[in-house]
């Protein structure tokens, strides 16, 4: 096998670009729409420090992209995914496969990108809420584990649950501190169906990679499982986010307010279905894995809307 030498110039820009890949950047916004939505209920909104907010979760999803590269790269399971396979939203980066980037260049961006975004979530903790500095601090060790030594997670059936809570509570929660300087319990039940939406599309994202992650022993959920059994999953996940939707009047103030994220029925529905019905190898022939990212992006569309446009005609009912 030749051995690519990575580009410089372009070459460099183009593998800074692929481990930024705005497309996933999209799973924080989401989850901070929901944290803003529900503080935009009970005061202004502080634009600067969400913008602050915004921008140091950026540089840690590019440095924890950069990271997670190079331990798949070690691991073998990036170098093992068939061209087939590859779709735009799996088989990783690729910046080292590819050779865009060196292991050095890949490990710089990681310094330098998770570097300004611990000093901008310092800043935060300096001159705005100190007390989001433990929320921070929970997502910064789990993002690190997903990848990560010594616990590694995605490696061991654990990743699936670590996204969860970091796409759902940690950083709605984060989000809704920063404005408003305490905890909401509705911030956390209502980002917890978000957190389930983008489990779902980390799900649906894992089947391309499934023979990839098994050869190379990475033991995801869906690889512990398999492709046919967590084809049926699928359902049941998207079917827990909307029981807990259902379950909202219960478990939050927001009562009628949230029947706005059923928005995100219908997508979810199609990527279940297509899913179930071709279980291995959807991905290349239905658009499986958009359909899952725009239902996570509805969901946190449809609640913001809920809050800030039914709760506007019909009030706290």
């Amino acid at each position: 096998m030749a051995v690519t030498t990575p580009s410089s110039g372009p070459g460099i820009r183009q593998g800074i670009w692929a481990l930024a890949d705005p497309k996933i950047s999209i799973t924080s916004l989401a989850s901070m729409t929901i944290g803003a939505s529900v503080a935009a209920l009970e005061g202004p909104i502080d634009w600067f420090w969400f913008f602050i907010l915004a921008l140091a979760m950026f540089c840690m999803e590019v440095a924890k992209n950069a990271w997670g590269d190079v331990y798949d790269y070690d691991s073998g399971t990036d170098l093992a995914v068939r061209a087939e396979d590859r779709t735009n939203f799996s088989g990783g980066k690729r910046v080292l496969v590819d050779a865009l980037l060196t292991r050095q260049q890949t490990w710089w961006v990681v310094y330098l990108f998770g570097g300004a975004g611990l000093l901008l979530g310092a800043a935060i903790v300096v001159f705005q809420e100190p007390s989001v500095f433990w929320i921070g601090i929970t997502g910064l060790l789990l993002g690190w584990s997903y990848h990560g030594p010594p616990l590694q997670l995605v490696y061991r059936g654990g990743g699936e649950f670590a996204v969860l809570i970091i796409y759902g509570p940690v950083i709605a929660l984060a989000t809704y501190v920063i404005q408003r300087h305490q905890i909401s319990m509705d911030v956390f039940w209502l980002s917890l169906p978000l957190g389930i939406f983008i489990t779902a599309f980390l799900w649906v994202n894992e089947f391309p990679d499934h023979d990839a992650d098994k050869s190379a022993n990475k033991r995801n959920l869906l690889v512990v499982l398999g492709k046919k059994t967590a084809s049926r999953c699928l359902p049941l996940i998207y079917l827990s986010a909307f029981l807990l939707v259902v379950l909202m009047p219960v478990l939050t103030a927001m009562e009628l307010r949230i029947w706005g994220a059923f928005i995100a029925l219908p997508t979810a529905c199609l990527a279940s279905l297509w899913t179930w019905q071709s279980p291995m190898d959807f991905y290349r022939h239905k658009p499986v894995q958009p359909m899952a990212l725009l239902s996570f992006v509805l969901y946190s569309a449809g609640v913001a809307m809920s809050l800030h446009v039914f709760g506007t005609v019909f009030g706290n009912v």
